[in-house]
């Protein structure tokens, strides 16, 4: 598979490419018709680089008593060097346990991440990125990644999000699991905020997974040596499996595109599949999502008496089916009646993301652009694009607004109401939105574009 197992860190969410694709075929005529863990997605905006990744720090207030109260910040610095302090342990066990020397480069990392010094942090983990890509004398850093990339995303959550904000949105994930329930994180925030606060936290932990990582081999060897006496991990074996089987089946959907260019394309919108040298190659985002899928789905498959849920960074379509929203993220494998998603759940999912928009939108530390308004937009789209997939289209709808008043710009909830609406011939309802997008980000080609093709087909043209 010519997809690299190399990630360009900083990267939050799904490129909207595909999106944009299949909502331009709705609008146009039819003539017959990577961190190296995640997929590539929208950058975050830059940050000038600053003295210490230790959270913004505001005066402490006074108890009734006159003694100082503990101050968020204070709270997130303390998880913060707890966090550090073990991973680097785990990453030391990891190294003594498969044979390998601690290199002088991973050691500078893991001194600044102590020290806080953010702009050393940022230098340190490039130099990291750049010796794995290079491909030579980095089998340490293929083993050791998984502590050594949760410590960076973990301490850039810390540096980016107002102290307050991480943890109000660290408990909004956590708060909303059941016990013994497994949690698979796929955005950034979405994975490394939980992360921290479930393991600097009391009371129970949980499993914490991240979906855009089961493609790579060293990440089940990471997630083997944290959970195998938790749960059933997956062999290399396994994943092979899970591979074969999406070559063999993006094949066939190749061999039938060829065959019959006037029938509906069976590949998918972003599925780039090559044949070269009479051997099948599959990459891109939308190629290592669909294997990683097939992975997810057999960890559950092997984990029958764990539950699971889920923030999206890509749409797992094959989830949908018995999947249900649970506070900002989604049950998957919901069987029993208690559970299932009925109209009651679909409108407290419409309630819940009412509720959260208020309170972003009243927010003085969650200004338009902010790290947490796009996250919790993202979040928001994927509850909407789940009730569209189980035929709560009012309540889609609803949602998919709500999620681009909290970030108008946000690609997932903006390309994804306007297919909607699209879909319903209500062009008219859907320049508003892509304007609003436009307006919010002018330097967006795809809105840009889309708000051209939608004026035109307004027009008739």
């Amino acid at each position: 598979m010519k997809s690299s197992s190399q990630r360009a860190y900083g990267r939050w969410f799904v490129a909207s490419g595909g999106l944009l694709v299949i909502i331009l075929e709705l609008l146009l005529p039819r003539p017959g018709t990577t961190h190296d863990e995640t997929v590539a997605a929208t950058n975050l905006p830059s940050r000038p680089p600053a003295e210490s990744f230790q959270p913004r720090h505001r005066p402490p207030a006074r108890g009734a008593s006159g003694v100082p109260e503990v101050t968020a910040e204070q709270i997130v610095a303390g998880k913060l060097d707890q966090f550090i302090t073990n991973r680097e342990a785990i990453m030391r066990g990891m190294a003594q346990r498969y044979h390998l020397e601690v290199a002088p480069d991973v050691e500078r990392f893991f001194a600044a991440a102590r020290a806080g010094r953010w702009e050393e942090i940022t230098n340190a983990f490039a130099t990291l990125v750049q010796r794995r890509k290079s491909g030579e004398n980095c089998e340490d850093l293929h083993t050791l990644w998984g502590p050594i990339l949760e410590t960076f995303g973990v301490a850039e959550s810390a540096h980016s999000w107002p102290a307050q904000r991480l943890l109000d949105y660290g408990n909004a994930v956590l708060g909303s699991l059941s016990p013994a329930m497994v949690y698979v994180g796929g955005t950034d925030p979405g994975r490394f905020i939980p992360t921290l606060l479930n393991e600097t936290s009391d009371g129970e932990q949980h499993i914490i997974l991240t979906q855009n990582a089961l493609a790579d081999n060293t990440y089940l060897q990471y997630v083997e040596y944290l959970h195998n006496n938790q749960m059933s991990t997956l062999t290399s074996d396994e994943s092979q499996r899970a591979f074969q089987e999406y070559i063999t089946a993006a094949q066939k959907r190749l061999e039938h595109d060829q065959q019959f260019p006037d029938e509906p394309k069976q590949l998918l919108s972003g599925e780039d599949i090559q044949v070269v040298d009479n051997r099948v190659q599959a990459s891109g985002q939308v190629a290592v999502m669909g294997i990683n899928e097939k992975l997810l789905q057999m960890i559950m498959d092997k984990n029958p008496d764990l539950n699971f849920a889920l923030e999206e960074s890509f749409p797992l379509k094959s989830t949908y089916a018995q999947a249900a929203p649970l506070g900002p993220i989604m049950q998957l494998g919901v069987q029993d009646e208690q559970n299932t998603f009925t109209t009651a759940r679909a409108d407290q999912a419409v309630d819940y993301w009412r509720n959260t928009a208020e309170k972003l939108l009243s927010d003085p530390e969650t200004p338009d652009g902010s790290d947490p308004r796009k996250a919790y937009a993202k979040m928001a789209a994927s509850q909407a694009g789940l009730l569209a997939d189980h035929n709560f289209s009012s309540e889609a709808e609803q949602t998919y607004q709500l999620a681009t008043q909290i970030s108008p710009s946000s690609p997932e909830a903006v390309f994804q109401l306007v297919s909607l609406l699209v879909g319903q011939n209500r062009v008219a309802d859907a320049l508003p939105v892509v304007q609003g997008a436009l307006n919010a980000d002018p330097s967006n080609d795809q809105f840009r574009n889309l708000l051209q093709n939608l004026s035109r087909k307004q027009n008739g043209n």
